[in-house]
């Protein structure tokens, strides 16, 4: 599904969401290891908030960064927002967020209106990554933060058929028991193959305006966080 483009893709992802909603969160901790908890803190230690600082949660799913960020910041004023609704649904029932519906590519909110954005497992999802950082770029005050956690397209290594293994076998067998869907992780680990390297991301940050740009890989290579600043 990995080769849907426009509108197509983003009524597949969204359709796709909607349907592994009720299992997202368990699947992230079997397919991490339970590592996507640690990685979450530290994106959110990244964003560096000061006291009632505004933040975007941007493609929150069940709000699991956004719930770090209260954790870390009890005084932030946190958004969480997503195209998925049933996403949101699922994470109200974990406790109180302010959940808002939004399209990454043209966010319903003011220019320079958030200090920091963060985003995790979103970016390789979008239909254009360009505009999706132009948006964020957009509602960000001057000086904001930017911190994108994703999956990134690993460097080839004495490891990367076990990787293979793990990604195109394990991962769709597993999501397939637990929520009846294995179509969809067929599709997520598709996505990490044929998404932008951690380099390439960078280089679409630095062109759309952002400063400061760094990185770092996780897990053997698969996953990335990125951060700069408006």
């Amino acid at each position: 599904m990995t080769q849907l483009t426009g509108q197509e893709r983003a009524h597949y992802v969204q359709s796709m969401f909607t349907k592994i909603a009720h299992r997202y969160d368990l699947m992230n901790r079997l397919m991490t290891g339970g590592q996507d908890v640690r990685w979450r803190k530290d994106v959110i230690r990244l964003a560096q908030l000061k006291d009632n600082a505004s933040l975007l949660d941007l493609g929150t799913g069940t709000g699991d960064l956004a719930r770090e960020a209260q954790t870390q910041f009890p005084s932030a004023r946190i958004t969480a927002a997503d195209f998925t609704l049933e996403m949101m649904r699922v994470g109200k029932k974990n406790g109180e967020l302010n959940f808002s519906t939004a399209d990454a590519l043209k966010l319903p909110f003011k220019n320079k209106n958030f200090d920091a954005v963060v985003s995790g497992f979103l970016m390789r999802n979008v239909t254009d990554v360009q505009q999706a950082l132009k948006e964020q770029l957009r509602v960000l005050k001057p000086g904001g933060r930017i911190v994108v956690l994703d999956t990134t397209r690993p460097k080839k290594n004495i490891l990367s058929p076990f990787i293979k293994f793990h990604m195109h076998v394990i991962i769709p067998a597993i999501g397939g028991m637990l929520s009846g869907m294995r179509d969809a992780y067929e599709y997520l680990p598709d996505t990490t193959e044929n998404f932008l390297t951690a380099e390439e991301l960078s280089v679409r940050m630095v062109a759309v305006g952002f400063k400061r740009v760094q990185f770092k890989r996780l897990m053997f290579g698969t996953i990335a966080i990125h951060w700069g600043e408006k």
